[in-house]
């Protein structure tokens, strides 16, 4: 495993698994429990993906039976926006806390841009400062909202986890983020399948000089650039084999390849679209389906 330092010096993974839509509490815990076992160790959830009890008891278990010990996890939750303000981000972390087992966050995210998140954030910078969470940070954040609240806040973002694949770059996004010291998180790094990625030509000869797939091709184009990358399956395969990426290094001449598969907007969720505003804000309580 290799990892990045944030700005205040923890160390977090290049590679993680994800759980979002893993709606079925059995089918999360055997997943988790899995991806543990392939040597995975950076867990992303969320409030509103309704399954941290799930991921707390593969943990938990993991932990019980003496396969990892928790100072080598390092666990990701998010505050959903209907809990986004100073009053209620508190109370909204403490109930993730609980229901993940847990005694800390390693990585403690605001979900959505939206609602009241300065009032958010003042809450989270206490639960740093309580050692609750060890880093603080935000997803799906804009430059110009990032920039913002960075020159906003006492203790500015640490990470911004965003979609990320090589048919959408981001590129002055991710300039923004390192001027700012803010570390990139890709989520979506294989385009949710989308946009035949897994046979994709130029993806697919590139990988080929490696005796890689696609799939991992694209995740290790990210890794490259130091952008972390969360992935999900509930195929132990498939699993196994988005972990198998260390070996290798794309060549300079691979990643401008895979440079001009950029598309230069989202086909996934396109955050500069009001409708995607008033969408999430509709869906305000935890487990709306999207």
């Amino acid at each position: 495993m290799d990892y990045v330092a944030l700005k205040n010096g923890v160390q977090m993974p290049l590679l993680g698994f994800g759980v979002l839509q893993m709606k079925d509490s059995e089918e999360c815990e055997r997943c988790v429990g899995e991806a543990l076992c392939l040597g995975y160790r950076m867990f992303d959830t969320a409030a509103f993906y309704g399954n941290e009890k799930a991921v707390g008891a593969a943990l938990k278990k993991a932990i019980a039976e003496g396969l990892v010990r928790r100072e080598d996890l390092f666990v990701i939750t998010k505050l959903w926006l209907k809990d986004a303000g100073e009053e209620t981000a508190g109370t909204a972390f403490e109930q993730s806390l609980w229901r993940l087992g847990l005694d800390y966050v390693d990585l403690y995210l605001i979900h959505q841009p939206y609602n009241d998140y300065y009032g958010a954030w003042r809450a989270m910078e206490k639960l740093y400062q309580e050692g609750k969470v060890r880093a603080l940070g935000v997803s799906n954040f804009s430059p110009e909202r990032l920039t913002d609240l960075c020159m906003n806040s006492r203790i500015p973002p640490m990470v911004n986890q965003v979609e990320l694949h090589p048919f959408y770059h981001q590129d002055e996004a991710l300039r923004v983020m390192r001027e700012l010291g803010v570390q990139p998180q890709a989520w979506a790094p294989l385009c949710e399948g989308l946009k035949q990625i897994f046979s994709n030509r130029v993806l697919s000869q590139i990988g080929k000089k490696y005796g890689k797939s696609a799939a991992q091709t694209a995740l290790r184009w990210n890794m490259d650039r130091q952008v972390s990358v969360v992935t999900r399956s509930s195929i132990p395969g498939h699993m196994e084999e988005d972990f198998d990426v260390w070996d290798f290094q794309l060549s300079e001449a691979d990643r401008k390849a895979i440079d001009q598969l950029d598309l230069g907007y989202s086909e996934i969720l396109d955050y500069s679209n009001p409708a995607i505003a008033k969408m999430f804000n509709q869906k305000r309580r935890c487990g709306d389906a999207l």
